[in-house]
């Protein structure tokens, strides 16, 4: 034994110092973590000041909706002072946001004041627990191992630290847990406050979706309305009745849609260009090629006149679209549908009781929001969307595997750019000879390069979610949201630090043996694996340190919109920006909530697990919490806009991720423990069981507690003597169109018209070689009444002049303003309901006149029903029959609500929907007493006899 202790001693010693010991790449570490902080604050600062100076100037950049939302969801008015923005940033209280800026952005703010509140805690702790124990111990170490003085990085982490000093750190632990769970309860019980607050509010209270379920996978032998009612009252949890509604075969109507629009861009893109200058017109008319979709065409790689071709085939696929459209009825449903309860209380109900159920194979849940359904993928059943989930694991796990090789590169070489050094000695030369600059590099490349693949990832992740099969866009969110953040700790904190202490271990473990002649298998029992991999963790610390500091500059590009400014001042001078794209640069931009999501739960994270190796993450991260979470309310307030509201579907998402971040802390613990514990270290790791159970026991609490309240209005209980219920708004009930509210966008949606600029309106005779009348055709039988003419506004009586199949624009009114009414653009922007004023609703899908108006089972018809007209069913003379194979619900009297022309799918009319206030036609019975037509009035009543 005697003789194996000095080569013993020899080989730790030097193993010691190939793993970072030696002063130079201490100070590389250290001068690296100086240089990122004193430039991101700088760079911050001056990025800052950019914003101060120019947001007064330019309102349409950085308040977008402050010049667009309607009283109700505009936010406070602001000076042109450079510091006007705080008093309306920091005075606003949470309840206003509600209304103001609605509650998924509402509960963004309150999960980054959470994060900020919580990591300035764990700061306080940590860094006043770890770092005095850190720092004390290891000096002690070395003065009596008279050791080299270590920097202050060193120091600060626990490399130097064994044995029962441990300890610390599993009290850290139960402390951390304490502080992490405590500030996920206190905002658990806040989001479950403004939950409800939201479900119990008029808007959710008046919108149809609420008191509406979604049926999917329906067996055909209930693929009817009949079919639906059947199913829910299988639950046999109300007394209520609902319409139903099941979904129609629409074809190839989607895809012929979205061709055109494809192709309406293309021509804006082309007619932008070629009219720039309508002084003088370029000398040739621009060519393209054929669409490979076009039939007209054999040879694909000829080139064609750019705007007759592509006018052509714009009216060509319209009068696809027409023809397809007068072919869609109820005789060929869909396995899906919809049920809409006269209350609230009992779609809610219903829905709860079919939560673990598949009543008749079918599953129920409440119905999203008709514009957040993505409807292709209702068509899939559910063994199609289980294959497709599979094969996207597949595709996540080849896209994992193939970033492993670049990330793996940079988490070896540039985050400790000394190891680049142990391969490539002519480099190591080079390092010791200039290591400012490469501590320059080191502090800024690395993070940089991880950085630069956030960008990408979360598009292809997106179109991942839509081909597995996701429902709803609210769902596919959440889905990108979860696979960015398990994308980003495994690849980059578990691979990324992982590999770095690996390649650590490797490289000086074939040094030794090459250098120093040392046995393979000696070095291997000496160097005490666990010991080692701890080691090469602090050393990467550093670089999550720069890498967190860095992330600031993100956040003050956010607020400082320079990127939005420079493109769209580059674009209108360099560039040739068609109307279109110009009126969509005024308009709110919509606000990515997974990116930024998976941003502040992989900063958590990454704070959370290096916490006890490296205690000065906590101080970077808290103060990234500070400056972010009031950066993120000026732009949520001001600039940002909510897409698709899902009333809150994310926090339960953040809350689990924030519990998994705890718990790899915990392990990291463990590990240090294991490691570093010797006699102990049995003890303290069964010290640490209660953590993970602690963990999983606050999970399930939590879940239990506030769950199916936060999602579900109500469970079904009835309360005894309390409140009578809220009355039943009849009228605006007779009005539900479950058909039209929730049928197919591919049935109502009205096609997109090519915008010119006004100012080549009169060359357009001369460029266009096509007719300019705009009598392209009308959309047949889709229709639900007659239209006139579109009116001239100058002249009464008179016809207003067609412009053909475009819509010109002038350069005044290319503002979002002024087509924020317009679902096209309003859409895109978070124009739901009424936040930009007024009630953009669906135009009327065709229906009968009589479907709706009666409360109970569905009039409709359906596949099981004949295509002759019901009894007592009678038209008087002029009455516009809607042809037979569309009839379904009567139309809309909303004053705002749009139906398809007969005069031509491109105009906008001036007067539609005239009969939309008719009432639904009668019988008369001998005695003369007139009672309204139902043809289910005795399944109704043997229904309510039961």
């Amino acid at each position: 034994m005697a003789m194996l202790l000095p080569r013993a001693e020899s080989t730790e010693e030097k193993f010691k110092d190939l793993l970072g010991d030696n002063p130079l790449g201490a100070r590389v570490d250290q001068d690296s973590v100086l240089i990122a902080i004193g430039t991101a604050l700088a760079i911050t600062s001056a990025i800052f000041l950019v914003f101060l100076l120019l947001r007064p100037f330019n309102t349409i950049v950085y308040a977008p909706r402050l010049r667009h939302a309607d009283e109700k969801h505009r936010p406070p008015p602001m000076g042109k002072s450079l510091f006007a923005w705080y008093k309306p940033v920091f005075k606003t209280n949470e309840d206003a946001f509600v209304h103001m800026i609605g509650l998924d952005a509402t509960i963004f703010l309150r999960f980054a004041r959470m994060c900020r509140n919580m990591f300035i805690v764990l700061a306080i702790a940590g860094c006043g627990i770890i770092i005095p124990v850190n720092v004390s111990k290891s000096i002690q170490i070395q003065n009596n191992a008279h050791w080299q003085a270590a920097s202050a990085m060193v120091l600060m982490t626990p490399r130097q630290l064994y044995g029962g000093v441990l300890w610390a750190f599993v009290a850290v632990a139960y402390v951390f847990n304490i502080i992490v769970c405590g500030f996920l309860w206190w905002t658990y019980r806040a989001v479950h406050r403004l939950r409800r607050t939201y479900l119990e509010g008029p808007e959710y209270q008046t919108s149809l979706h609420a008191r509406t379920l979604m049926i999917n996978d329906i067996n055909r032998n209930f693929r009817s309305d009949q079919g639906l009612v059947e199913i829910t009252d299988s639950l046999r949890t109300t007394p209520e009745v609902p319409r139903a509604s099941v979904g129609r075969n629409v074809k190839d109507i989607p895809d012929l849609i979205e061709e055109h629009e494809k192709e309406v861009v293309r021509l804006e893109s082309v007619l932008a260009k070629y009219l720039k200058n309508p002084s003088q017109l370029p000398a040739t008319r621009p060519l393209c090629t054929p669409s490979k979709k076009d039939p007209e065409y054999t040879d694909k790689k000829q080139k064609v006149d750019a705007i007759d071709y592509l006018t052509a085939r714009i009216q060509r696929l319209e009068s696809q679209i027409k023809e397809v459209r007068d072919t869609v009825d109820k005789r060929d449903a869909m396995p899906y549908g919809f049920a809409s309860y006269e209350t609230i209380e009992s779609a809610h109900s219903v829905a709860y009781a079919a939560r673990n159920k598949h009543p008749k194979g079918t599953t129920v849940r409440l119905a999203p929001k008709p514009k957040d359904i993505i409807w292709k993928n209702l068509l899939l059943d559910s063994k199609t969307r289980r294959w497709r989930r599979f094969v996207n694991r597949l595709w996540i796990t080849l896209l994992t595997l193939l970033y492993f090789i670049p990330n793996a590169l940079i988490a070896i070489f540039l985050s400790k750019l000394q190891n680049l050094g142990h391969v490539w000695p002519a480099f190591q030369i080079e390092f010791n000879r200039n290591p400012k600059f490469w501590a320059i590099v080191q502090g800024l490349l690395a993070p940089a390069l991880t950085s630069l693949f956030y960008y990408v990832l979360p598009i292809i992740f997106r179109r991942l979610s839509i081909n597995s099969g996701d429902l709803t866009k609210t769902s596919r969110e959440r889905h990108v949201t979860a696979q960015l953040y398990n994308f980003f700790v495994f690849n980059n904190l578990f691979v990324f630090s992982l590999f770095s202490a690996v390649f650590g271990i490797v490289s000086n473990i074939v040094k030794l043996a090459r250098d120093e002649h040392v046995p393979f298998m000696d070095i291997l029992r000496d160097i005490h694996l666990p010991d080692k991999t701890m080691l090469t963790l602090c050393d990467v610390s550093p670089f999550w340190v720069t890498w967190l500091v860095q992330r600031n500059l993100g956040a003050a590009v956010d607020l400082s919109q320079v990127v939005n400014l420079a493109w769209g001042s580059f674009s209108r001078k360099f560039l040739n920006p068609t109307p279109r794209e110009l009126i969509n640069r005024t308009a709110p931009p919509p606000f990515d909530y997974a990116s930024y999501y998976n941003y502040f739960l992989f900063y958590s994270t990454v704070a959370l697990c290096f916490a006890p190796l490296q205690p000065i993450t906590l101080v970077v991260v808290a103060f990234y919490f500070s400056i972010d979470s009031w950066m993120k309310k000026y732009l949520l307030m001001y600039v940002f806009c909510t897409k698709n509201e899902s009333g809150g579907a994310f926090w339960r998402i953040l809350f689990n991720r924030m519990l998994v971040g705890t718990m790899l802390s915990n392990c990291i613990v463990a590990m240090l423990c294991a490691a570093r514990g010797y006699e102990s270290r049995w003890t303290m790791l069964g010290g640490m069981i209660p953590l993970p159970l602690g963990l999983l026991a606050f999970k399930f609490y939590c879940k239990n507690a506030f769950d199916d309240s936060l999602k579900y209005y109500t469970k079904g209980e009835v309360a005894k003597g309390g409140e009578a219920p809220t009355p039943i708004d009849k009228e605006s009930r007779r009005r539900d169109r479950v058909a039209v509210r929730f049928g197919h966008p591919a049935l109502y949606q009205k096609l997109t018209v090519p915008m010119v600029h006004e100012k080549s309106k009169h060359l357009l005779a001369e460029v266009y070689r096509g007719r300019l009348d705009g009598d392209v055709g009308d959309t047949g039988a889709f229709s639900d009444t007659y239209t006139m003419k579109t009116m001239n506004k100058g002249q009464p009586g008179k016809t207003a002049t067609t412009t053909g199949p475009f819509e010109f624009v002038s350069e005044n009114n290319m503002d979002f303003e002024n087509f924020k009414d317009r679902p096209e653009f309003s859409d895109e922007h978070g124009g739901e309901g009424s936040v930009y004023g007024g009630s953009i609703s669906r135009p009327d899908t065709p229906g009968s006149a009589f479907g709706d108006s009666q409360r109970g089972r569905s009039t409709s018809r359906d596949s099981a029903r004949t295509m002759n007209d019901e009894p007592g069913m009678t038209y008087p003379a002029g009455y516009h029959q809607t042809p037979s194979n569309l009839r379904e619900y009567s139309p809309s009297p909303g004053p705002l609500a749009r139906i398809e022309s007969h005069s031509s799918p491109y105009e906008i009319p001036a007067q539609t929907n005239l009969l939309a206030g008719a009432a639904p036609m009668g019988q008369q019975h001998p005695s003369g007493h007139y009672t309204p037509y139902s043809p289910d009035r005795g399944a109704q009543q043997d229904y309510f006899r039961r």
